[in-house]
């Protein structure tokens, strides 16, 4: 936890940025019956009735200190995709970094391992050798500022039927556009001073001092 929490104390060094990586299943939702659309006085009526239209997958990027997300909408969330979000994350978004800090839980997917079933070795160990991975701890994927994103996406964008795939990107990189454009930034206040003082009980040894 401290480790994570000291990484995110660090200031902003374009060389090494520090990115949030996340996950989150999108359920495909359409209306059964055709909305009556508002009028003067009357808000727009939806029945609550609904069809499903399956799931998908939505993968989320946040460099925090600069206010800059990505997020790409796939079918599933297979080490295949992980290892395919990594490579675009080295050779798209960050090409001129020299190493990318990732914070991330610890989902089966998310391991190094991942890349070698997915690239011959020798591209693995290319993308690997420029991404170092910072676990978040176990039941404790809070400390990871995309979930905070992922809340605000399904406030402003998510909260609401959205039945096809189309349309899902087409919402959700309208949303990006706008945050991205604003540097929509996360104000974190939660260091390794507050742990100690909140969290006493991760720290066994501590009133020994």
């Amino acid at each position: 936890m401290e480790a994570v929490l000291d990484l995110y104390a660090e200031p902003y060094n374009e060389a090494e940025p520090v990115v949030c990586f996340d996950e989150r299943p999108c359920q495909l939702l359409d209306d059964e019956i055709a909305p009556v659309p508002c009028q003067p006085g009357q808000a727009r009526r939806v029945d609550y009735h609904y069809v499903r239209q399956g799931v998908c997958n939505a993968f989320l990027v946040l460099e925090p200190l600069t206010g800059w997300r990505a997020i790409d909408i796939t079918a599933q969330r297979t080490k295949q995709d992980f290892a395919r979000q990594m490579q675009v994350l080295v050779d798209e978004h960050f090409p001129k970094a020299r190493r990318i800090h990732v914070v991330l839980d610890n989902l089966n997917t998310h391991t190094p391992s991942a890349l070698y079933e997915v690239f011959a070795p020798e591209e693995a160990r290319r993308i690997l050798k420029k991404l170092t991975f910072h676990h978040t701890p176990k039941h404790a994927s809070w400390l990871n500022m995309a979930e905070i994103e992922f809340s605000v996406l399904v406030r402003q964008c998510l909260k609401r039927r959205i039945g096809s795939v189309s349309r899902l990107k087409a919402e959700v990189a309208a949303y990006v556009a706008q945050r991205n454009v604003t540097k929509s930034t996360i104000c974190w206040q939660f260091d390794v001073q507050q742990a100690r003082t909140t969290l006493g009980r991760l720290y066994p040894g501590l009133s020994l001092w």
